[in-house]
């Protein structure tokens, strides 16, 4: 070193694995893993309809109530997931939300859950109008593909750590 003496080695982040053996045994034997991984790509396809939807709506005009009503629906779909989805982390890991190794997911999620419940509010009270709403649905859908693409990268790690692939993950404490 310039100054003649060594540098300290840089702090490596804490890792653990995603699932301890007995999460997994519990994640594997649970019936809400399959039911998250049917709702997921669900509300995945109902999310990507929906978009075009909304999408049309605000380039032409026309569409607004098919577009509403499927902002509803995946708003529904969403509200499905989350519970049956805080139900799968309360068996898998012992609390219903902010797991160790879904924390920033789940963080993210309620940020998506307020969104999509703004919307609901500005729907049926009136609160902002037809245009604004779709824009408030557009930064709903923003965020939930955030949040997808975390559920889809934690799902990747957990297969690699699996298969012996990757070593244990950085996660929140």
């Amino acid at each position: 070193m310039a100054d003649g003496h060594p540098r300290p080695a840089p702090r490596q982040a804490r890792t653990a694995p995603l699932y301890t053996a007995e999460e997994r045994l519990r994640r594997d034997r649970s019936k809400w893993t399959l039911v998250q991984g049917v709702l997921a790509p669900l509300q995945f396809l109902v999310f990507a309809a929906s978009l075009v939807l909304v999408l049309r709506y605000l380039a032409t005009g026309e569409g607004l109530a098919v577009a509403t009503a499927s902002i509803v629906i995946k708003t529904l779909l969403l509200y499905t997931i989350m519970v049956t989805g805080a139900i799968w982390e309360r068996e898998v890991f012992g609390v219903y939300l902010f797991a160790r190794p879904f924390f920033y997911e789940d963080l993210v999620s309620m940020l998506v859950i307020a969104l999509h419940t703004s919307y609901l509010v500005a729907l049926y009270t009136g609160w902002l109008g037809d245009r604004q709403q779709m824009l408030l649905a557009l930064m709903a859908y923003a965020t939930y593909v955030v949040n997808a693409t975390q559920f889809v990268w934690k799902l990747r790690q957990a297969r690699l750590q699996q298969a012996g692939e990757l070593p244990a993950v950085a996660v929140a404490r």
